[in-house]
């Protein structure tokens, strides 16, 4: 059998990271996650790993090319012979390219690319709901709230909100995130692989259907 390649694309808030682990463990493949590559690369201080510190140092954005050395040489661990699911990467239409450059060594294409749609209001609700508290411990307004407000259970501490969940960052992250990948969504709807999955849904039935799509094409 071929090797198979799960592409998993959705807006912040989407739980596109929480599904692709589901989706991995459901299907005995590997998640590939670039965010946790980054991070293994940088602590291993590998050669792609200080390449990509020296443009982090500098406040640059690390070019597409690290990015896509990290995944290839992942990809090329035996873990990965019967596929992965990629959460993260491609964001952009020529990642994608040089995606199937890459599988195409492997005589492997994308498979399916479940698209996690979620409301912009309902994934703002989603991420500016969060509040934190010193010691770690993670509140939501709505979906885990503390007994008393603002304050934490455990220690009686005052919560406090990241800056990046504030709804104004948000909405910021969620208009880039649109902007960035309106292209790489177009690439995969063209290539007759992306699938649409209505991501307002409860979590087992989000990833019902990303398995349903998955098989059916």
């Amino acid at each position: 059998m071929k090797p198979l390649y799960i592409v998993m694309l959705g807006p912040p808030g989407a739980g596109k990271g929480t599904q692709a682990k589901q989706i991995a463990q459901e299907l005995g493949l590997v998640h590939v996650s670039t965010g946790d590559l980054f991070r293994e690369n940088l602590k291993n201080e590998t050669d792609l790993g200080v390449l990509a510190q020296r443009y982090m140092n500098k406040g640059e954005l690390v070019p597409d090319e690290v990015t896509v050395q990290m995944v290839e040489e992942r990809l090329s661990r035996p873990d990965c012979e019967k596929g992965a699911v990629l959460d993260g990467f491609p964001r952009t239409a020529a990642q994608a390219k040089a995606l199937d450059g890459m599988l195409g060594k492997y005589d492997a294409v994308v498979k399916a690319v479940p698209y996690i749609k979620v409301p912009d209001r309902v994934l703002v609700e989603r991420l500016s709901g969060r509040w934190m508290s010193h010691s770690g411990r993670v509140y939501h307004e709505k979906y885990n709230p503390p007994t008393v407000k603002w304050i934490d259970d455990l220690d009686g501490s005052q919560l406090y909100q990241r800056d990046d969940d504030k709804p104004e960052t948000v909405r910021h992250r969620i208009k880039v995130y649109n902007q960035q990948t309106a292209p790489l969504i177009d690439y995969y709807h063209d290539k007759g692989v992306l699938v649409e999955i209505d991501g307002t849904q409860a979590i087992d039935a989000v990833r019902d259907d990303i398995l349903n799509a998955v098989r059916q094409n």
